[in-house]
């Protein structure tokens, strides 16, 4: 096996992984999860809000 020959397998594990990261994160599955995660900054100012309304 030469060089040529890994970095072909080594460029399509790549591949294959970046594929498979692209299909988790578009899937249905994830949306609400993903929607949570996204909302987390606001959460945090609205708690942040309340503590300085204490003081």
């Amino acid at each position: 096996m030469d060089i040529g020959t890994l970095r072909g397998i080594g460029t399509l594990l790549v591949l294959i992984a970046t594929l498979g990261v692209i299909c988790w994160a578009y899937s249905g599955k994830r949306k609400a999860s993903f929607d949570e995660a996204a909302n987390l900054p606001f959460a945090d100012d609205d708690r942040n809000d309340s503590r300085s309304n204490r003081a």
